[in-house]
């Protein structure tokens, strides 16, 4: 033993290649051994393994353990180096660890293998020595002496090609995180198995409003919030491999089982992670991220299958539970297939001016005379019908066509309102709902300012509907400041679908409106005893009491307009009165029953409920209808 070990040090100190002194221990430590074969695995920043060592072995099974990705039952080796311990197995052919890759030793004549860990100074795995037997067996006493003995040459070897891993390792590693980059994921994903459904997934995480971050703050901050984010989500996926896959982007294997059972416990440890204040030079960030996630499924022949399903989840995830989690299910890819549809007819329905703007009255409920009204956007089709937004609100997701719906419904409202003003109709204001794709992708105030100049209409026409999941969901000061700049301009602002989310009053302090609008959903419920008439009146009352104005939104029947006005509500909308009706419509509207129209006579609202209502067909996203 002693001349074996004199031999491997002398190698290592006249500066041998690597991979020589590996060769030449793995020849010599095999005469320890009965029916015993060694091979030495290194592996890198990615978790994935490279054969250093291997003479016994025939090619094809060194270029077969090229790329494999370490985890908990990737054989003897890629599951020692996974737990930082000794494996031993005994019985190839029936131990679970095996079962992906048996048929590589088998053949072979190998019916066992034990493998140890090779450590680097702080104590983590780098690489394995292993031993293949002939027999079903585990090693004898002295044997495991000759591998410990293995492994300790085999660290001394490795540490002094140190500077040269390290500059291999480099290469696949993300300066600014630590982490590995894209190439080592796409690597290490090229190499995954398929054969065992349910053995590994892949979580795409995407950072939210790190662009507004950089915009707002610099680079400097941005690039803090990266890296905090990057340690993060590391720490709570460990020991699984995180990679930084792109500027706001990090893709995670999971591998280990516990976390493979629970995918949504996963990923809510690392949305409570990430989501803890962090702070940078001064500037306090609430890191927020959303997480898709996907399973290898029997479907799934190629690792690049469930990468497309993670991403597809992402972007549901991105659409309905920003800073949340969705799991990949099968129906995803055909909502992803109708939203690219829907974001085409209405590009190509904005190119050939097909975009009508409708609207639905807003009246004072003591003297039914029309105040307002709320612009809705309608599509009409190639052959003249006219579409609800509910039809192609898939679109809406896309921040693009959000923008540029906006930017185009701006124009109308703005043209509309000039023509009423010219008529001489008591046009008072017009609301128009925006989305937070508004509030981020550009300056809605100059848009705003551009296109009501262009036709002259003094901006208190204008109320900026915001919902109240955009309005409150934001965990940055963008959709604040935003509303706090359209108000000192003189637009008035909305707070739209007041109830469907999380909203309180109190959020009204810091960032306030000029009107609240009760989502239809409270209304339904106005009946005698039900708790809603209390929470109602309690609504109404503290509104007035900081002077902002409530519009009930979805009163369908003349017993619902007088039970929110005996509850103190002043102002109402929905199909009791009118449904969304064209420009021309509304301005015969606005002379038979506009307020200050010398002509006005009261609505007649209807008393039973219709079963299709305007305000039935919300988008969710974006709130347009």
């Amino acid at each position: 033993m002693l001349g074996f070990r004199n031999n491997i040090l002398k190698l290592i100190a006249k500066g041998m290649p690597l991979q020589d002194t590996l060769e030449r221990l793995c020849v010599e430590a095999e005469n320890f051994f009965d029916n015993g074969r060694l091979t030495v695995i290194s592996v890198d920043a990615a978790a994935t393994l490279h054969l250093l060592a291997a003479p016994a072995f025939p090619p094809l099974y060194r270029n077969a353990i090229e790329g494999i990705m370490t985890g908990p039952n990737i054989g003897s080796c890629g599951s020692a180096i996974y737990r930082n311990e000794m494996v031993c197995i005994s019985d190839i052919e029936n131990d679970p660890k095996w079962t992906a890759f048996k048929t590589m030793a088998l053949p072979l004549g190998y019916r066992a293998c034990t493998s140890a860990p090779i450590r680097n100074a702080a104590g983590d795995a780098i690489g394995a020595v292993a031993v293949y037997f002939t027999e079903k067996r585990l090693p004898h006493e002295k044997e495991l002496a000759v591998l410990a003995e293995c492994v300790e040459l085999c660290e001394l070897a490795i540490a002094r090609q140190e500077r040269v891993m390290d500059r291999e390792r480099r290469a696949t590693l993300d300066a600014l995180t630590g982490l590995p980059n894209r190439a080592a994921f796409d690597d290490v994903l090229a190499q995954l198995r398929c054969e065992l459904p349910g053995s590994w997934a892949l979580f795409v995480i995407d950072v939210d409003n790190l662009k507004v971050t950089n915009d707002t703050f610099g680079h400097d901050v941005g690039d803090a919030l990266i890296e905090a984010v990057g340690q993060r989500v590391a720490a709570a996926l460990t020991p699984d491999t995180v990679f930084r896959t792109g500027g706001d982007e990090f893709t995670a294997i999971i591998r280990d089982s516990i976390s493979l059972h629970d995918l949504h416990h996963s990923a809510e440890k690392i949305l409570e992670s990430v989501a803890v204040p962090l702070e940078h030079e001064g500037t306090v960030m609430l890191p927020r991220v959303t997480i898709g996630g996907a399973v290898l499924t029997p479907q799934d022949v190629r690792p690049a299958a469930v990468r497309r399903n993670a991403d597809f989840a992402l972007y549901h995830a991105k659409e309905t539970q920003r800073g949340g989690f969705v799991r990949y299910w099968s129906g995803i890819g055909t909502r992803m297939a109708h939203r690219q549809d829907s974001v085409r007819d209405v590009f190509q329905a904005l190119e050939q001016g097909r975009i009508e703007a409708y609207y639905q009255p807003i009246l004072k409920l003591d003297t039914y005379e029309i105040v307002g009204f709320e612009a809705l956007c309608r599509m009409v089709s190639e052959s003249g019908q006219v579409v609800p937004a509910a039809l192609f609100h898939d679109a809406f997701a896309d921040a693009r066509v959000a923008s540029e719906l906006t930017r185009y419904m701006l124009t109308i409202v703005a043209r509309d309102l000039r023509m009423w003003l010219d008529a001489g109709l008591p046009v008072q204001h017009v609301g128009l709902n925006v989305t937070s794709a508004d509030f981020y992708l550009g300056n809605l105030l100059g848009r705003i300012e551009a296109a009501f100049g262009e036709y002259d209409v003094p901006l208190d026409h204008l109320i900026v509907e915001v919902t109240e999941d955009a309005y409150i969901g934001q965990r940055d000061d963008v959709m604040a400041s935003g509303i706090r700049a359209l108000r000192l301009k003189g637009v008035k602002v909305s707070l739209d679908d007041f109830g469907t989310g999380f909203a309180a009053l109190t959020h009204l302090l810091n960032v306030p409106v000029d009107i609240i609008k009760i989502d239809q959903s409270f209304v339904r419920k106005l009946l005698p005893g039900h708790p809603g008439m209390a929470i109602v009146r309690g609504l109404i009352q503290i509104a007035n009491d900081l002077g902002i104005k409530v519009v009930a939104e979805g009163i369908e029947t003349r017993e619902q307009a007088e039970t929110v006005q005996a509850l103190g509500g002043q102002l109402g909308q929905g199909y009791a009165f009118s449904k969304a009706v064209s420009c021309a419509d509304a301005a015969a509207l606005l002379r038979r029953h506009g307020q200050y129209s010398p002509y006005a006579t009261p609505f007649c609202p209807k008393s039973s409920v219709s079963p299709i209502s305007d305000k039935h067909a919300k988008t969710g996203a974006s709130g347009r209808r």
